[in-house]
């Protein structure tokens, strides 16, 4: 018992500066509610109520990147006062986002519901955050913020990938989108869909390893589409629990054909592509 504690005193000594959950997934939720009402504990009807709660989230942050110089390059409110900055796009893409689930799923009764009920939503919207942070060369606190809304909703996004506007999650529990993938406009994707690696390799870890889907692309549920070099064209459909390592071209329909077991039979499942 010694020896471990040893161990977790040298441990506790060597993280002074280790940023708390709990400190950043209440940053993210504080902003959440600036942007969202729906959210926020206490509505802000007055606009110097929100201007004030810009200011005090802009300090917030300012104070947590203080406390943890080892987890990013450049000056502590320099890159905070970037970010508010980037604030508005941030708000102006997710309102894109509700737009295009509310346009995507016939179940959706108003915009209301979707920032509501729709773990697709709550998502996207962690991602959008974190990637604004990732993008200004932070990187531990934007992980910090995707995978706690990964605990909440089951859809895991890296803050490194790359979305375009109007993104539809529908569902979405089981979806992950790795760090290097490319998602253009209108996109939308269902429940279990893997955008993920060919190599798990370390050595891999600076290069494309996800793949690219272009503008109008629609993938249904359980589709698993791999590797840093498949391109998924632009108004392409990829059909529920496709597997896909190769890239395909615009405006193709591709989809799973399962074959009825027959003893004796040659005949396997296959992949069918239309143009």
């Amino acid at each position: 018992m010694d020896s471990l504690i040893k161990k977790l005193s040298q441990s506790h000594k060597d993280c002074p500066q280790c940023p708390s959950q709990r400190v950043i997934h209440s940053f993210f939720e504080n902003l959440l509610g600036l942007l969202f009402p729906d959210f926020a504990n206490d509505l802000l009807k007055e606009e110097v109520l929100i201007a004030e709660k810009i200011e005090e989230l802009r300090l917030t942050l300012t104070k947590i990147l203080i406390r943890n110089e080892h987890l990013y390059t450049g000056d502590a409110a320099e890159i905070a006062d970037k970010f508010f900055m980037g604030i508005e796009k941030i708000y102006d893409l997710l309102l894109q986002d509700v737009q295009a689930m509310f346009d995507g799923d016939p179940a959706a009764k108003s915009n209301t519901e979707i920032i509501r009920c729709y773990p697709g939503f709550y998502a996207i919207a962690a991602y959008r955050i974190a990637h604004s942070l990732h993008n200004l060369r932070v990187y531990l606190i934007p992980r910090m913020i995707t995978e706690f809304a990964h605990s909440k909703t089951g859809i895991d996004i890296h803050p490194g990938a790359k979305v375009g506007e109007r993104f539809c999650i529908d569902h979405g529990t089981g979806i992950v989108i790795g760090e290097t993938a490319i998602i253009g406009d209108c996109v939308k994707i269902y429940q279990g869909v893997t955008l993920g690696a060919l190599s798990v390799e370390k050595s891999d870890a600076d290069k494309k390893r996800h793949p690219t889907i272009e503008d109008y692309v629609v993938i249904y549920a359980g589709a698993t589409i791999l590797g840093g070099d498949t391109v998924i064209g632009a108004h392409s459909i990829v059909g529920g629990n496709v597997w896909l390592t190769k890239s395909i071209p615009a405006n193709s329909k591709i989809y799973y054909q399962a074959k009825m077991y027959n003893p004796g039979s040659d005949e396997t499942d296959t992949y069918i592509i239309k143009n």
